[in-house]
């Protein structure tokens, strides 16, 4: 009894709505009297043969369910094969995501390594104007290893290490300057390091690869002479001008702190300077003066300051002499003219201290005129240290005459 009921009551669901139902077979209309209206075929004229009745074939693959669980499976069925389908998209999109981020991270670590770096341009050598802290003499760019940077740099179609230059705030009507290291317009450039190899681009007309930097002034001495120093192709006297134009120019306070600032000992700084702080007239006594050498500099200072007359005559003669006079021969020359009528000093002998017959100490004068007394152990006993230092003191005092 109960079956029939669930029998009945399954029999009035409609299942059409869900997925993979077939629409259902629409019955044939009522005829008149609430009878079926007669076939197609019955009003057909007698002979006439039957049609046959249309079969209905369900879709390949596609079961209509027969019950309501069975509909409610294949719902569940169709739903989790969906998710599974996004599931295997989203997957797929991740491994995708996944790649890209390591390429992502690749890409990273390569531009990790060119953190900091500056990146190079070509440009036109006109536009770029040497620096007025440059350190290079003209005879620079007359020599023998001039000529063969050129003729690499000519070879390679331009330099292959770049320059370092700086922009520079042009003045008023700077667009119409015009001849060698200045262009007719467009932007302009000082020079921080690389005055050789833009000279070669510049001769040869060809384009200077140049790294473009913001620099101050002081930065730029720094980096200029670091680069010159590193390379060891500046002379001695170019340096020294270098160095005294800065302290000129008040880029830097003092000496000491120009030395702390590029890294050189102070003493090699002085001697430096000394080169170029020599007179016009003995720097021009060298065929060139880039041969003049750091420890040339005191023994002509002290020749100078001897007998000056001298020293700057024989300078004079030095300078019109061959173009290929040996720079040795020339310094030889100049220092020997310093002591031209200057008394040699003879020290004199050493004179030896003697008590009762025996020897005690010694005193000797320097070759400086510096005087020192030595005394053997035992003869000044401590106590008697302050009455000797008095002593001394008291004859310093008196007159020269009196002495």
């Amino acid at each position: 009894m109960a079956s029939n009921k669930l029998t009945a009551k399954a029999a009035k669901l409609d299942f059409s709505a869900l997925p993979g139902a077939l629409p259902s077979p629409v019955a044939p209309s009522p005829g008149p009297g609430g009878q079926p209206a007669p076939a197609a075929a019955a009003s057909a004229p007698a002979g006439t043969p039957a049609a046959p009745a249309a079969v209905v074939h369900e879709p390949m693959g596609l079961h209509r369910p027969k019950t309501a669980p069975g509909a409610m499976m294949a719902f569940a069925t169709d739903a989790r094969s969906d998710l599974m389908r996004e599931n295997e998209s989203l997957r797929a999109k991740a491994q995708e995501a996944d790649a890209l981020r390591g390429q992502l991270d690749e890409a990273l670590g390569d531009l990790a390594q060119w953190d900091g770096a500056k990146a190079a341009r070509l440009l036109d050598p006109r536009q770029v104007d040497a620096s007025r802290f440059a350190n290079r003499h003209a005879l620079n760019y007359a020599t023998p290893e001039f000529a063969a940077l050129r003729a690499e740099i000519e070879s390679a179609g331009g330099n292959v290490q770049p320059i370092k230059v700086r922009r520079v705030v042009a003045a008023e009507g700077a667009g119409g300057v015009t001849g060698e290291g200045a262009a007719a317009e467009g932007e302009r450039y000082e020079l921080v390091f690389g005055h050789r190899r833009h000279r070669a681009c510049l001769e040869l007309g060809l384009p200077v690869l140049a790294v473009i930097d913001n620099l101050d002034d002081r930065a730029l001495f720094v980096e200029m002479d670091r680069e010159n120093r590193a390379r060891k192709d500046l002379s001695a006297w170019e340096q020294g001008m270098m160095y005294r134009r800065a302290l000129q120019q008040g880029l830097f306070p003092s000496n000491r702190k120009l030395a702390e600032a590029i890294g050189v000992d102070l003493s090699a700084l002085g001697k430096a300077l000394a080169l170029a702080d020599l007179p016009d007239a003995i720097v021009q006594a060298f065929a060139s003066p880039l041969a003049l050498q750091f420890r040339w500099a005191k023994p002509l200072a002290d020749a100078l300051a001897s007998n000056p007359d001298a020293v700057l005559a024989c300078a004079t003669a030095q300078a019109s002499g061959p173009a290929d006079r040996k720079p040795k021969d020339v310094f030889d020359r100049l220092v020997a003219a310093g002591q031209k009528g200057v008394e040699p000093f003879h020290p004199p002998q050493t004179i030896t201290l003697e008590h009762d017959g025996v020897a005690v100490g010694t005193v000797s004068q320097g070759s400086r005129g510096e005087v020192s007394m030595s005394l053997k152990p035992g003869q000044v006993p401590a106590e008697k240290l302050v009455a000797l230092a008095e002593w001394i003191d008291e004859f310093l005092r008196k007159p020269k005459g009196r002495r």
